[in-house]
């Protein structure tokens, strides 16, 4: 037993040795003499007094072990946990578009100290552990993670836009973004470049390297939103931005994924290898539909979008094809793994990167619907919201239990891939 089993221990066993000398004296008639009274008072203070000196002492050792935890828990603070914003700031957008817009702003109002609790974490990280953050940063399998700060922070000013109405805030948001994805586009890729020692390409390459065009695609997204709020001539400018950002993305992810598709096909592949960020395979889609359909929603405000509608829709469509292409395989493979394969499946920081993509995949939907009027359609984003509604919860109990064995000291946090 702990300090508080031994204490409680402790005054059970006074209590029984009280009452054990009461029935004696009942027994046998034995006459006590009378206690000094300052004696007696002393005596009956005793126990309340050991049990305040051990409590303050059992409290005083958990403070300490939480405040070490707490070190070691930023230590190694993975730096993708802002999937974790990515994921809830989708699934809150979704709700408010698909009827629910109470849920949709008790679920923004969560998300809003989600990512400030994890953004003050990360600068602890950076202020605590310099070795460890920039070790992360040059990491073929851990720096693209730091990517989703960029995402985090431009879908939560879409949130704040879209939910809120908040153009200043939604402005400040899409600036944090702008100066996170350009900082560390450049410093993660030219560090990887030069990097003198590399790993093979089946263990470096994940599919949180998808990450790099989701953040690029966010501040696709948050530019294009702001565009229909702000008056010519800046909003010909930000929708050129949007335009060019988008573009990039969707070259980028043809790189990438196919890397991704080779590194599926011709190298061995265990459970352990097949990561929740492989949803992202979707997801990165699916943020590039949402892109595209906000870009024609605003073709009014920017003639050269007009001159290019057909080829925007086209592409549109072309991105929502290979997201969807992507979730039949992702789910085959996640039933390979877990029942076939027996992979245990318990949380870990990862997984908000595969519930991120079923809720942009909703919203992404439900967009392109109606900016193509394509209404039939719009029955896929009313289930699927569920869908992505479910598999946030599931996270988010099993976030919820991690932090609370953490907190008990059962738990440490752990490090995630």
């Amino acid at each position: 037993m702990g300090t508080f089993g031994t204490l409680l221990s402790d005054c059970s066993i006074a209590s029984d040795w009280m009452l054990a000398i009461g029935d004696m004296s009942a027994a046998y008639r034995i006459e006590r003499p009378a206690m000094p009274e300052g004696i007696a008072q002393d005596r009956i203070w005793a126990l309340p007094m050991i049990f305040l000196r051990r409590l303050g002492g059992m409290v005083l050792g958990r403070a300490t072990n939480l405040s070490i935890e707490l070190r070691a828990g930023v230590r190694d603070l993975s730096p993708a946990y802002f999937a974790m914003v990515m994921a809830t700031g989708v699934l809150s957008i979704g709700l408010s578009l698909l009827g629910m817009p109470a849920v949709g702003v008790g679920i923004f109002v969560l998300n809003i100290a989600i990512y400030f609790i994890i953004t003050v974490l990360t600068l602890l990280r950076l202020a605590w552990f310099p070795s460890d953050f920039f070790s992360d940063l040059i990491d073929h399998r851990r720096a693209p993670g730091f990517f989703t700060f960029v995402a985090a922070s431009c879908i939560l000013g879409s949130q704040c836009l879209i939910i809120a109405h908040s153009l200043t805030v939604a402005v400040a948001f899409w600036l944090i973004g702008l100066v996170l994805w350009l900082g560390l586009t450049y410093a993660i890729f030219v560090a990887l470049t030069v990097k003198q020692k590399k790993p093979p390409l089946e263990e470096a390459l994940t599919g949180a390297w998808l990450l790099a065009i989701v953040a690029t695609q966010s501040v696709a997204l948050l530019s294009a939103l702001i565009a229909a709020h702000w008056a010519q001539p800046y909003r010909i400018e930000l929708n050129f931005l949007a335009l060019s950002m988008w573009l990039w993305g969707g070259m980028f992810y043809i790189w990438m994924i196919s890397l991704i598709f080779y590194r599926y096909t011709f190298f061995a592949f265990s459970p352990g290898d097949l990561s929740p960020p492989y949803w992202i395979n979707m997801g990165a889609m699916a943020i590039s539909v949402l892109v595209g359909a906000t870009l024609v929603e605003n073709t009014k405000g920017a003639p050269f979008l007009q001159s290019l509608l057909p080829f925007i829709k086209g592409f549109t469509v072309f991105f929502w094809a290979t997201g969807t292409w992507w979730i039949p395989m992702l789910l085959l493979l996640g039933v390979w793994r877990h029942i076939y394969r027996r992979f245990p499946l318990r949380y870990d920081p990862s997984y908000w990167g595969a519930v991120f993509p079923l809720g942009m995949y909703t919203v992404c939907t439900f967009k392109m619907a109606e900016a193509l009027d394509l209404g039939f359609l719009l029955s896929i984003p009313r289930y699927f919201i569920f869908v992505a509604g479910a598999a946030w919860c599931l996270a988010f109990v099993g976030f919820v239990h991690n932090i609370t064995m953490w907190l008990l000291g059962r738990q440490p946090a752990g490090r995630s891939a």
